[in-house]
């Protein structure tokens, strides 16, 4: 069985892998805020090979998304079952939307390949592909709410208990208030400002946090 302790430090190293591998899935080309398949298509079809491996960089990192949510469980469910039942059940929700967002967009390399071989249906594959791109950003919108209510019922617990430095504690629960306001501003007009703060605010928390797990431990914390 796995012990509390090994649990958050797995938590800690899940973190930081998750951002890391979808830093480099994004500098491979597998974006999340683009909406022109008109310049996206021949990039792909230049370097399938490039792209293939950008969506399985992110299928990786999102797979460590469903992991940490049973080693979140496992660290702090201890301080309250039921906002760490919550917190892990919006993660692993979150998990299986972005996995299944890479697995079907992975579509676009058959239609990259197609609008790089004809001159004659350009137009509606370049149809196809904006609709594809469009439906992956809205995927991965959702999948991000979901992130930030997930997080958000963690970091109420993370309050309620003292199990972590406050100051890391309110600095999710902050972060994950304006992801989520955010999100549903840019849903609702596709303003992006809200959105871009919140994001980079929950990226500086999980950074912050993952790195403070991987060195310390939770007060009161089952060995």
């Amino acid at each position: 069985m796995i012990s509390n302790f090994f649990a958050m430090k797995l938590c800690g190293f899940l973190y930081l892998f998750i951002l890391v591998t979808s830093a480099v899935s994004a500098t491979l080309g597998n974006r999340n805020d683009e909406t022109d398949s008109a310049s996206k298509l021949p990039t792909i079809s230049e370097n399938p090979g490039q792209y293939r491996m950008s969506v399985i960089i992110a299928i990786i990192s999102h797979l460590g998304i469903v992991a940490i949510t049973g080693m979140l469980f496992l660290a702090f469910s201890s301080y309250d079952r039921p906002l760490a039942l919550i917190g892990s059940v919006f993660r692993l929700g979150e998990g299986l939307v972005l996995l299944y967002n890479e697995v079907s967009v992975l579509r676009l390399l058959d239609v990259a390949k197609e609008y790089a071989l004809t001159d004659i249906n350009k137009d509606s594959l370049r149809i196809l592909g904006d609709q594809i791109l469009q439906t992956k950003n809205t995927r991965f919108l959702l999948g991000l709410l979901l992130l930030s209510i997930g997080a958000l019922a963690y970091c109420i617990l993370f309050v309620q208990s003292g199990s972590i430095p406050s100051m890391i504690a309110w600095l999710g629960l902050a972060a994950s208030i304006i992801s989520a306001i955010g999100i549903l501003v840019k849903f609702a007009s596709g303003s992006g400002t809200v959105y871009a703060i919140g994001l980079l605010s929950m990226m500086v928390f999980e950074v912050v946090f993952g790195g403070w797990l991987l060195i310390s431990s939770p007060k009161g914390l089952i060995m």
